[in-house]
């Protein structure tokens, strides 16, 4: 503290230096930060918009050194002409090479079609290959040719140089026959109506509720179900399946001589076909009059009342139905046995001839009545199904 006479009188700035006074940094306003990062956005931005400017310059530039090379280097420059000459015409060459006579198509074989479509099907497929050649296969236009036959499934098309075609048709088989308003109709595994031409009295019977033309698809949940069933079918049990409904235990289907397999649903289709193949196989299931596989890993053959499964050497007395089973043939041969054979067929149709005149059906199960038929009976083609399951509770299961 400046304690003088002229500190006092305010004079010690004219004796003294000044002291220097710390410089203060401007403060920094809120939002500093952002704002200059969006600057440097921004400045990306103009040099990005600055550099496509350029490129054309470059670009010219570039061309121009090039040119020069090739005026300065005669050889350079003969192939560069010889090039721009020649490519033009191997284009237009190659063009005319594959729609020209030297790859016409002239020679087509078709193969992989059956039944009573299958000469109008080589027909279409033949006429729509003329006109084509072998480096110009067009298969839109070969399916677009069969497209009115549902029973086609895919093609596959190799051509052979210079004039063959082979064409391989893929079908997709009935599996089932659908009845519905009077009519019936073929049906594919995927719900594709096939039609009329493809109706067979060896497959098996569906009953639906509108008649459908060939090219629609199978909508109702249950029909869905009963042709995927039948669709993962090995071929000698489908084509010993009689028809399939939707029941009181599910999915049901009826075998020859009558024995009923209940698959409940369209799941783990495979598995419940293996198991039905192994209880039909397996000579402890004679005389079963149904076969419940809905739990695939353990099947369950029904017996009628008072009759008990036939012995089995090694298995004490006891009906196995899980035994290793044989070829499809060998089970397709066993299914009659399987079911009682002809007599049980018989009593199968005596019984159901009952129930119809009774107009429903009874379903012993523990000694208790368990309607299958409801407000007249389960609605199979419009006509009710009456069955009678006969020792389904109170006679004797056999289960795996």
């Amino acid at each position: 503290m400046d304690r003088s006479f002229a500190g006092r009188l305010g004079l010690g700035s004219l004796t003294h230096a000044p002291a220097r006074k710390q410089a203060r940094r401007p403060a920094r306003p809120r939002g500093a930060s952002k704002r200059g990062s969006g600057a440097n956005a921004t400045r990306t931005i103009d040099a990005a918009i600055e550099l496509l400017l350029r490129a054309p310059a470059g670009l010219a530039r570039l061309l121009a050194s090039g040119w020069a090379l090739v005026r300065a280097r005669k050889r350079l420059r003969i192939a560069l002409i010889a090039a721009l000459i020649a490519l033009p015409l191997l284009g237009g060459g190659w063009l005319w090479l594959r729609h020209s006579s030297l790859v016409a198509v002239e020679h087509v074989k078709v193969s992989g079609v059956h039944g009573g479509d299958a000469s109008a099907i080589e027909a279409a497929l033949r006429e729509a290959a003329k006109g084509m050649s072998t480096l110009d296969v067009q298969q839109g236009k070969l399916r677009a040719a069969v497209a009115s036959y549902p029973v086609v499934g895919e093609l596959r098309v190799h051509a052979s140089f210079p004039h063959g075609l082979r064409i391989q048709v893929v079908e997709q088989p009935p599996v089932a026959v659908l009845s519905a308003g009077g009519a019936q109709t073929a049906v594919a595994a995927d719900g594709v109506v096939l039609g009329t031409q493809h109706v067979s009295g060896a497959l098996p019977q569906l009953a639906g509720p509108v008649q459908l033309t060939p090219g629609e698809h199978v909508r109702d949940a249950k029909l869905v179900a009963a042709l995927t069933v039948l669709g993962a079918a090995p071929q000698a049990l489908r084509n010993s399946t009689e028809r399939a409904f939707s029941g009181s235990k599910g999915l049901t289907l009826v075998m020859h001589g009558g024995l009923r397999a209940y698959f409940g649903d369209a799941t783990r289709t495979h598995a419940k076909w293996a198991a039905l193949a192994r209880v039909l196989a397996d000579p402890g299931s004679a005389g079963a009059t149904y076969v419940d596989v809905r739990v695939p890993e353990r099947p369950a053959a029904g017996f009628p009342a008072g009759v008990a499964p036939p012995a089995v050497e090694g298995s004490g007395g006891e009906a196995a139905s899980g035994g290793t089973g044989g070829s499809t043939e060998s089970i397709a041969e066993s299914l009659t046995s399987a079911a009682g054979g002809p007599e049980a067929a018989a009593r199968s149709a005596t019984s159901e001839s009952e129930a119809e005149s009774k107009g429903g059906s009874s379903e012993a199960s523990g000694g208790s009545s368990e309607g299958e038929a409801k407000a007249g009976g389960e609605a199979e083609g419009g006509a009710s199904e009456p069955t009678s399951e006969a020792g389904e509770g109170g006679g004797t299961e056999s289960s795996g």
